[in-house]
């Protein structure tokens, strides 16, 4: 494997990284599948673009984390209040963030950012003496560091540790007398903001917003939680958010190494893609097959 490749793969995977911040907090610590995240990551993309086309490239991604968490709370409302299924509930977040993603894009279904201010753009003057693939990894890490301490913190806080409650045991924090529902649509939005973000940085650094980029970047999301706790195992919540981030990293690799090995065609990125989901999605339940029969053999061996 190039370091060029291994340089891109780990930008793209502090990128991604941002994505596997949300998921994990609606999958794992919320308990909850969120399917919003499809919408939720076109949509930091269009409205990072769409400032970018302004000439507003930072604005554009606060407001991406904005638009996020506003479709992660839809979802929650959807579930608490109207007493939708969760899935259900993430399909339709979704499905009506498509319209509005396209008007965000100016009803366009890509948006180019060649010539315009983004935040990598401005990296690029402000640090003349470095090379711009390491311009890139380094903003990426500033911003996935930067998330990850937030993340942290927040999860360490009072009302963190609600929604951590919420997602353990929700009759206990409800006998509690903690508003149940409030902190559903809170983990929500702010597992979506995270989403939102990632979509906002990727928009940026590729240079261009495609209405079609959120298809089926939930289950890259959730390849990377598995894949992160396969390396880390289930610990903490501060270590579940780095193995996260991690399993991003190593995801975007195995990519990367399986298409530049040739046994694939570039176009077959998503079976791929599938491919590697699907058997890091079984890893726990092969590796507790492999104890369980490791265990049995002895048994059988004192016996």
């Amino acid at each position: 494997m190039s370091w060029t490749l291994f340089h891109g793969s780990l930008q793209l995977g502090l990128i991604y990284g941002l994505l596997a911040l949300g998921v994990y907090t609606s999958f794992r610590i919320l308990n909850v599948p969120d399917l919003t995240t499809d919408g939720s990551f076109t949509l930091g993309l269009a409205v990072s673009a769409a400032f970018c086309v302004r000439g507003q490239p930072l604005p554009g991604i606060l407001l991406a984390v904005l638009a996020g968490a506003l479709a992660g709370a839809l979802t929650g409302l959807f579930q608490t209040k109207a007493g939708i299924h969760p899935i259900l509930a993430g399909i339709l977040t979704m499905s009506g963030l498509y319209t509005v993603n396209l008007y965000v894009m100016g009803e366009s279904s890509n948006l180019s950012l060649i010539g315009k201010d983004t935040l990598f753009a401005m990296a690029f003057g402000a640090v003349p003496g470095l090379a711009k693939n390491d311009v890139k990894l380094l903003l990426a890490l500033v911003i996935c560091l930067l998330a990850l301490g937030v993340m942290r913190w927040f999860f360490r806080t009072h009302l963190g540790l609600c929604i951590r409650a919420t997602g353990n045991n929700m009759d206990m924090v409800r006998s509690s007398s903690i508003n149940v529902d409030g902190m559903k649509i809170l983990a929500l939005a702010i597992a979506n903001g995270c989403v939102g973000l990632s979509g906002a940085v990727l928009a940026q650094y590729q240079g261009y917003a495609d209405i079609g980029s959120g298809v089926g970047i939930v289950v890259i999301g959730l390849a990377s939680v598995i894949i992160g706790e396969v390396c880390f195992g289930r610990r903490s919540v501060g270590i579940g958010f780095l193995s996260a981030v991690v399993g991003a990293i190593l995801y975007r690799i195995v990519i990367a190494v399986a298409l530049k090995s040739e046994i694939f065609p570039a176009y077959a990125l998503k079976l791929v893609s599938a491919g590697i989901v699907a058997i890091a999605l079984s890893l726990p339940a092969l590796r507790q097959t492999l104890e369980q029969t490791l265990r049995k053999r002895k048994g059988m061996r004192h016996a």
